[in-house]
């Protein structure tokens, strides 16, 4: 009898265990079949390699193809910037409201509308100030700045100026190909500085940016522009869907013309007067940095008034 209640027992327990592993097993598939999600709700991403399958220029001067080297610094780039995806997005938004002004004032001044992008390397399209001094979209330091006629001031900075600004860059970029030959080595020199360009072209005796050995910043440049030029214009070949409706960043254009050839001592006010506000007047006139606005006699300036 014992033995027999023995083996019952033996019976009953593996019969609990076998329920509670087929238990468990069930509420385990369970678990994975709620955390499992659907192909389509997942966020699609495919990482590949960029094909070099295209004649690349910038300015009408093509890249050499046949250097290996030029050509892997390009795919660098591309690479780069094909995966950063916020910076590059939002330079797509931001190239509809400045390139609508940068570009007849290039064409006007015949700087190649390729040096629209030097502007979105240089700055991403934003009036910013570099660890080095250099302000607006794009990028000037004090001094070039004045040589090349802008006004700079506590009051006013005409490198955030963009209409101002872009005439001054036209002006440096043709001085700059004027001496060094091609658009290509202007471009370089926009980046390092005349000085230094000259000294380098001297010292390696060569005359193309292509050929010319630089530190990481110049030497990857012009291949950056490349880059941004190639993405923008075809941003979809690079994965990135921007609707021209709804997602691009409007031309600040509704605005009319405020002639002041009087001093403005409080902007906020003169702000209400205009009914509009104080960062409104600001964001439409980001060379007015300070407060107030002091004119000369005989001196003027022309303020946007939003609408």
């Amino acid at each position: 009898m014992r033995q027999i209640t023995q083996v019952f027992a033996t019976i009953l327990g593996l019969s609990l265990l076998v329920v509670l592993y087929t238990s468990g097993t069930s509420a385990s598939a369970d678990e994975v079949k709620e955390s499992t999600v659907s192909n389509d709700d997942r966020l699609p991403q495919v990482i590949k390699s960029v094909s070099l399958d295209k004649v690349y220029s910038f300015a009408g001067e093509a890249l050499p193809s046949d250097n290996f080297d030029a050509m892997e610094r390009l795919d660098r780039e591309l690479v780069v910037n094909s995966y950063y995806h916020s910076s590059t997005i939002l330079n797509l938004k931001n190239a509809s409201r400045y390139f609508p002004v940068i570009e007849p004032i290039l064409a006007a001044e015949g700087v190649p509308d390729d040096f629209k992008y030097i502007a979105v390397i240089e700055s991403n399209l934003r009036n910013v100030t570099s660890p080095a001094g250099a302000k607006g979209i794009w990028q000037f330091m004090k001094v070039s700045g004045r040589g090349y006629g802008l006004e700079i001031s506590s009051e006013v900075d005409e490198r955030y100026h963009v209409e101002k600004a872009t005439k001054a860059a036209c002006d440096l970029i043709k001085d700059y190909r004027k001496r060094f030959g091609t658009w290509s080595n202007a471009a370089g020199a926009y980046n390092m500085g005349e000085t230094r360009f000259a000294a380098e072209m001297n010292r390696q005796k060569m005359d193309s940016y292509y050929d010319m050995n630089f530190g990481a910043e110049t030497g990857r440049y012009l291949f950056r522009v490349l880059a941004m030029k190639e993405i923008m214009q075809s941003p979809e070949q690079y994965g990135f869907y921007v609707d021209q409706n709804q997602d691009l960043y409007k031309p600040l254009s509704d605005f009319r013309l405020y002639t002041a050839d009087k001093p403005i001592s409080d902007l906020g006010s003169f702000a209400k007067e205009q009914e509009t506000t104080y960062r409104m007047l600001k964001l439409y006139n980001p060379w007015l940095i300070s407060g107030k606005l002091t004119i000369a006699a005989g001196k003027s300036y022309e303020i946007k008034i939003p609408q």
